[in-house]
């Protein structure tokens, strides 16, 4: 895997990820259960190192039961 720039769209996806899983208080682990994705690729998605899917994206934000647009605007707004 290369590493992402700070400026890279999957950096600031991976970062807004990270904040709401984080305050929702679920590990990685259990956001992975809850989205049926599998737990090591929701770190590649929080380090910016995959190029997350659609499908994905709505799935991760089902399961962190938060709008995809809000994931989204927090990711636009750094």
């Amino acid at each position: 895997m290369t590493h992402a720039r700070q400026d890279d769209p999957r950096v600031a996806f991976g970062n807004a990820l990270r904040k709401f899983r984080t305050a929702k208080g679920i590990s990685q682990e259990k956001l992975a259960d809850l989205a049926e994705i599998h737990r090591t690729y929701i770190g590649y998605v929080e380090r910016g190192t995959r190029n997350v899917a659609l499908v994905n994206m709505t799935r991760i934000a089902n399961a962190l039961d938060v709008p995809l647009s809000r994931l989204i605007a927090e990711m636009e707004a750094k």
